[in-house]
């Protein structure tokens, strides 16, 4: 991938754009250049195949460029909105039809994506998995022993017991998908998994039976907890904004040791201690830790030759955060008038 592909991407566009002269006809440019599937989310998808020290450069050309896009189509779909009412007072019997209102992405789907495209420039490769598990990958393999409170029935989802008198479940986490990845795959490994999680909890205000997780994982040889650090520190940045800060507390978790949990600074006073950070000035955002040697164990690695990090956070309180939102259900309950603000 060059800046003459880039260029002539660039100019293609803004010349469909300016000879478009129908809000239909922009409507599908729309589709060709920015939807999941059109030319700028390709280019997205082949950027691991550029050279390793030239992905950061390409991937900020390529945010460049749509950004460009989206901004050109937005300012031709208003030139053309503002022609059409100054010439609402003639009849065109020939005129397109009214067009309909173009569904927009969903809130927590964009922070998703946007969240991939941060640690696939990072060199990580999105991977997904079933959200019918195994006991064994959603517990046993991750290290969590049979006594945790998690595998209880209160806390899991559990459907039925498999062929194999194995129990099926729900996945009450992405982690899973780890397991499964290391099982069929050797080191190295740099994955990051998104995806629906559920948990049998009382729906109210910050609590929901489903919702989404972004787990990520590194493993080779000689990874340490400092390569965690920077990986998670250059993720919150392009997130939530270079002038954030990150602290690490000692935390807990059966599949990680070390383990702890990830703050940054509040992000709606900058440190300064509100309401929403409970006056600390620090919002906690994630769970990170090294690998455990019994995950390596369990999938058949080496735990003397490899060693890895693993991290993961959930998508509705990111959003929360960062768009400062006080219900979870607002995201499920399809009201327009919530949804149109973003």
């Amino acid at each position: 991938m060059s800046n003459i592909d880039l260029n002539q991407v660039k100019l293609a566009a803004n010349t469909e754009i300016d000879n478009t002269s129908s809000l239909k006809e922009l409507g599908d440019l729309r589709i060709k250049y920015l939807a999941r599937k059109g030319i700028i989310a390709g280019l997205f998808d082949n950027i691991n195949k550029v050279e390793a020290t030239s992905r950061p450069e390409c991937g900020k050309q390529l945010n460049a460029l749509k950004q460009e896009v989206t901004e050109k189509i937005n300012q031709k779909a208003l030139q053309l909105e503002t022609t059409q009412t100054q010439d609402a007072g003639a009849i065109d019997i020939t005129a397109d039809g009214i067009l309909p209102i173009l569904g927009k992405e969903h809130v927590l789907h964009r922070l998703i994506e946007d969240a991939c495209e941060i640690f696939t420039n990072l060199g990580f490769e999105i991977v997904t998995g079933p959200e019918v598990e195994t006991e064994f990958n959603n517990f046993t393999g991750l290290n969590i022993p049979l006594e945790h409170p998690s595998r209880d029935t209160f806390d899991t989802f559990y459907i039925e017991a498999s062929k194999s008198n194995q129990k099926l479940l729900l996945r009450s986490h992405t982690s899973p998908v780890q397991i499964r990845v290391m099982k069929t795959r050797k080191p190295p490994l740099a994955v990051v998994v998104p995806g629906r999680v559920y948990r049998p909890d009382a729906v109210d205000a910050s609590h929901s039976f489903m919702f989404h997780q972004i787990e990520g994982f590194c493993v080779d040889k000689n990874i340490r907890f400092s390569d965690l650090k920077g990986v998670l520190n250059l993720f919150l940045k392009n997130l939530f904004g270079e002038d954030i800060k990150m602290r690490f507390r000692p935390h807990f978790f059966p599949f990680t040791e070390p383990s702890a949990e990830v703050d940054i600074s509040c992000i709606i006073c900058k440190g300064r201690g509100c309401s929403v950070c409970g006056r600390k000035g620090w919002l906690e955002i994630l769970g990170a830790g090294m690998i455990h040697p019994n995950v390596f164990k369990n999938v058949g690695y080496e735990a003397r030759r490899y060693t890895g990090f693993a991290f993961g956070m959930g998508v509705e309180r990111i959003a929360m955060l960062k768009y400062g939102i006080d219900d979870i259900r607002l995201f499920f309950e399809n009201d327009l008038r919530f949804l149109k603000q973003f």
